[in-house]
C-alpha cells in the first residue's frame, strides 16, 4: 500500500510518500521536509501565527514535490494521512483540511493520525520490530514512558509533570542567550564543559514511579548563571555540561523505572525505542544505550531524519492504521491536544499547559 503523509503540527512544513509491503516492511519513497526555523528565530521560539501562515504557503507545493520524488500519482495513493495533532492548532488545520481535500478529490480513505503514534511508529519502517517495546518519547512539549502494545494500543508508564526535556533545553539556552533552536546549542556548548563544577540537582531520583520532573533543575540553573553574571564562554560551558549530565542521570533513572514497570505489566519488552527530537543528542543516545545494556534489551533509535518531525513517520502511521482497518470520516476534527493513551491521567502536581498532555 502507499500512503501520503503530512505533518504540520509545529514549525515544519512536511509531506512524504511510504509503502508498505504486505509482511510489516517499510520502505519510503520520499521525505520532504521545510524548517520554519529561520521565521522564528529572532523571536527566540516558535510564533504560532508566523508557523500557520508558512504552513498555508508552503504546504500544496510541498505535497507535489513529495508525490513527484515519490514517483506516485493520486490515483494509486491507499490513503492520505495527516496529523490531526497533538500540536498548534492552526498548523494542525491547515495539513488535516489538505489531507481531506485530497481524500475528498480521489475517492481515498483519510486518517487522521495522532503526532504521538506517528513518532511511537516510525521504528517500526526502518526495522522489523514486532510489538510489545517500551518508548521514550521525547518530542516538543512531550517527555513519556510508554508501553506500545499494537497500532493503537499504548499505555503510558511516565510522564513529565512540568517541562518537558525539550522545553528544559530550550529555556537553558535562552536564559544563558544562545542561540535558537536552543536544544543541539545546549548540546554542543556542553561538551567543552566540565560537568562537575555546578551540584545540580537530580530530580526525581530513586522514586518509584517513572514521571520525570526537570522545572527545579532548570531553576537551579537560572540561580547559578544570575551568580555569576556577567558570564563568560567557560561559565556556559560548564552550566550546560552540568545541566546535561542531571538530564542524563535523571533520565536513566527514569527509564530503569519504566523498564521494571513494563517487565512487571507486559513482561520483557522487545526493546527499548528512543523517539522525538530529543533522540537526536548523542549524550543522551549514550546513556540510553547504557540503560539498554542494563536491562539486556536492544536500543532502537530511528535516523535522525526521522526523530524531528517529518511527513514519512505521519505516513507510516497512516499506512498501519489502514493495514488494521482503522481510517476515519471526513469530519475528523483536528485536535490540539490528544493524549496517546486514552486512559491515562495527569499526574500529582502536574502543571504543563503545552498541547498534547
Amino acid at each position: 500500500m502507499l500512503v501520503l503523509g503530512i505533518e504540520t503540527t509545529c514549525d515544519e512544513t512536511a509531506a512524504a510518500v511510504v509503502e508498505r509491503q504486505g509482511d510489516g516492511s517499510g520502505r519510503t519513497l520520499s521525505n520532504v521536509v521545510h524548517s520554519q526555523t529561520e521565521e522564528h528565530a529572532r523571536f527566540g521560539g516558535v510564533v504560532p501565527e508566523i508557523a500557520a501562515r508558512a504552513h498555508v504557503e508552503l504546504l500544496d507545493g510541498i505535497v507535489d514535490r513529495a508525490m513527484k520524488d515519490a514517483g506516485v500519482k493520486y490515483t494509486q495513493l491507499s490513503a492520505v494521512a495527516a496529523a490531526a495533532g497533538p500540536g498548534l492548532i492552526g498548523g494542525v488545520i491547515v495539513g488535516l483540511t489538505t489531507a481531506k481535500a485530497i481524500a475528498m478529490v480521489h475517492d481515498t480513505p483519510l486518517i487522521a493520525v495522532n503526532h504521538l503514534e506517528a513518532h511511537a511508529l516510525t521504528p517500526r519502517l526502518t526495522c522489523a520490530l514486532a510489538f510489545p517495546y517500551c518508548l521514550f518519547l521525547a518530542s516538543g512539549g512531550h517527555t513519556q514512558i510508554v508501553a506500545v502494545l499494537g497500532v493503537g494500543d499504548y499505555v503510558r508508564l511516565g510522564t513529565t509533570v512540568d517541562d518537558a526535556m525539550g522545553e528544559a533545553f530550550d529555556k537553558v539556552a535562552k536564559m544563558l542567550a544562545l542561540p535558537y533552536p536552543g536544544g543541539p546549542e545546549v548540546e554542543r556548548a556542553a561538551r567543552g564543559g566540565d560537568p562537575a563544577r555546578f551540584a545540580f540537582p537530580r530530580p526525581m531520583l530513586g522514586r518509584a514511579d517513572a514521571n520525570f520532573s526537570l522545572s527545579g533543575l532548570k531553576t537551579a540553573v537560572r540561580n547559578e548563571a544570575s551568580r555569576l553574571m556577567p558570564l563568560e564562554p567557560k561559565d556556559i560551558s560548564d552550566l550546560c555540561a552540568g545541566f546535561q549530565a542531571a538530564v542524563l542521570e535523571s533520565t536513566a533513572d527514569r527509564l530503569n523505572v519504566g523498564l521494571k514497570l513494563f517487565h512487571e505489566q507486559f513482561g520483557a519488552p522487545r526493546a527499548l525505542v528512543a523517539a522525538g527530537g530529543v533522540a537526536a543528542n548523542q549524550a543522551i543516545r549514550g546513556a540510553l544505550q547504557d540503560v539498554a545494556a542494563k536491562a539486556e534489551t536492544t536500543l532502537i533509535i530511528p535516523p535522525p531524519a526521522l526523530c524531528t518531525d517529518n511527513g514519512a513517520m505521519i505516513a507510516w502511521a497512516g499506512a498501519e492504521r489502514l493495514w488494521v482497518g482503522l481510517i476515519d470520516a471526513m469530519d475528523a476534527a483536528p485536535r490540539a491536544r490528544w493524549l496517546l493513551d486514552a486512559n491515562a491521567t495527569a499526574p500529582a502536581g502536574f502543571a504543563n499547559t503545552r498541547a498534547g498532555f
